[in-house]
């Protein structure tokens, strides 16, 4: 009887203890970690101001590649909302909300999981760093309350070697995911003119006349050959009876040190099926004709010389407007896809431009063009 009453005063007192220790444990727990990237800091904020590319660099959907994976709410900006869930042990249900954003400082989080804890809280807050702030600096922050849960309270010695660790991992990740994107500040392009911006939509299905060339990179010599190779789409066009459903197309194949590779296309249809057929003297109503279908269906054309036909199903592209010379296309290209790729968005095949002003005027400062990218 003595031993059990001395078994039971142990238990008490080792009771105590527990319920003193945790006591004194904090109520709450605060991570914070950091990591630098080259990127800019428009591409690092758009980034993580949406969850498509959530899956892409957080450790939580590497541990399970079956899970589960809901997006809600609007593509970005506060009311973005994932929610996940596994079968994996340690894993469960959980959520990430948007609830807070400040364009390229910050962006804060709401979390849910089946760990310990209430009002789980993550922050990434971005900062020039490094010579004339050429880079940014990511930091990520985690804090999670447990009140009077005196289990919560013991769980939170052990947050820094858990939700730290795939604090630091998922940073890592995010680090190589953004090093290959582009580096091209989009928001740049459009810093005079809003309405400047890379934006999705939807391509209808289109017939192309196609003249395929791979000359010196002269734009002398470039411009020439693209006006010759459009008199032969414009004598297939006249042969066919059939118009201009859209300005002429250039599609890059390869641009080297000392040549170029390239495709004109043209867009057709029947003529009589919209605006009127237009050439170099009228770049206004090929233009007009842009926003027109090209074709219901894929045309039967009789071709002639170096002229292929082509017949695109409907598409999704990323596409973004740019005034200037057209020897600046290739960094809006890249601008384009950075933006399109910072949102989750797969760009596939090659990019092309439509050259809204005609060859000759875009080969001047005055070039009007829409840049395209397809989305997979």
């Amino acid at each position: 009887m003595t031993r059990l009453i001395e078994l039971l005063i142990s238990l008490a007192i080792v009771a105590a203890l527990c319920l003193i220790i945790c006591v004194v444990l904090p109520s709450s727990r605060h991570l914070e970690h950091s990591i630098e990237t080259n990127r800019k800091l428009t591409i690092v904020y758009d980034t993580l101001n949406s969850l498509r590319r959530f899956p892409a660099w957080h450790p939580i959907a590497a541990k399970d590649p079956a899970m589960q994976i809901k997006l809600s709410g609007p593509e970005e900006g506060v009311g973005a909302q994932l929610d996940y869930s596994s079968q994996e042990r340690g894993l469960g249900e959980g959520s990430w909300k948007i609830v807070a954003n400040e364009p390229n400082q910050r962006v804060a989080y709401e979390l849910t999981s089946d760990e310990r804890g209430s009002n789980k809280r993550s922050e990434f807050v971005l900062r020039p760093t490094g010579r004339n702030n050429r880079n940014v600096e990511i930091t990520q922050t985690y804090d999670v309350d447990y009140g009077w849960n005196l289990l919560g309270r013991y769980a939170g010695l052990y947050v820094s070697s858990s939700v730290g660790e795939d604090m630091k991992l998922g940073l890592a990740r995010l680090s190589n995911l953004l090093a290959s994107v582009p580096n091209i500040d989009y928001a740049e392009l459009a810093k005079t003119d809003a309405t400047m911006v890379p934006k999705l939509m939807d391509r209808p299905a289109e017939n192309l006349l196609v003249v395929t060339a791979a000359v010196e990179r002269n734009n002398e010599v470039v411009r020439t050959t693209m006006l010759n190779n459009m008199q032969w789409i414009e004598k297939v066009m006249a042969a066919n009876g059939l118009e201009a459903a859209g300005p002429v197309r250039i599609i890059t194949n390869e641009m080297g040190v000392e040549s170029y590779s390239f495709d004109v296309a043209q867009p057709v249809r029947k003529r009589g099926a919209g605006a009127v057929a237009t050439g170099e003297e009228d770049a206004e109503a090929t233009a007009a004709a842009t926003a027109e279908p090209a074709a219901a269906g894929k045309l039967a054309i009789k071709l002639e010389g170096p002229v292929t036909a082509e017949y695109l199903e409907p598409s999704r592209v990323a596409t973004m407007p740019f005034t200037g010379h057209m020897a600046n296309l290739p960094t809006v290209r890249d601008a384009v896809r950075g933006w399109a790729m910072t949102r989750g968005y797969e760009t596939v095949g090659r990019p092309y431009e439509s050259w809204n002003s005609g060859i000759t005027a875009s080969f001047s400062p005055e070039g009007k063009f829409d840049v395209y990218w397809t989305i997979k």
